[in-house]
């Protein structure tokens, strides 16, 4: 939806998100994780999830506007780093943001978190 806008790694972009019977969707943000050099080379983006819905939990970083480089952001925040997508560039209806690269590093962490193996003998 946007044309001839590149989008950047820890821009905060608006995305469409179907309701899990397909019969709607809902306008929801998320931050793009994805490298510019992937951004550029790709159809498609990889983002982490934003919600407004502050209920602290495992793999989630508080976000407030004091964490923006660039934009608004309303209200306080949490990013979902379990929650990650890839998406084609196209269903972005917009950017409104960009967060700190000190955000990015907090998200990079988090996510070795949830995928890293505990012990040997977890693994499969």
């Amino acid at each position: 939806m946007l044309s001839g806008i590149m989008l950047k790694q820890r821009d905060i972009v608006l995305i469409p998100i179907p309701f899990t019977d397909l019969t709607s969707q809902k306008k929801r943000p998320a931050i793009i994780i994805s490298s510019d050099k992937y951004n550029e080379t790709n159809e498609d983006i990889v983002v982490v999830a934003l919600t407004s819905n502050i209920e602290s939990r495992n793999f989630t970083i508080t976000l407030t506007a004091d964490d923006l480089e660039d934009g608004v952001l309303k209200v306080t925040s949490m990013i979902r780093v379990d929650k990650i997508y890839t998406l084609n560039k196209s269903i972005v209806i917009k950017t409104f943001g960009r967060v700190k690269p000190d955000i990015l590093a907090k998200i990079k962490d988090s996510i070795l978190k949830l995928i890293e193996q505990q012990n040997a003998s977890s693994a499969v």
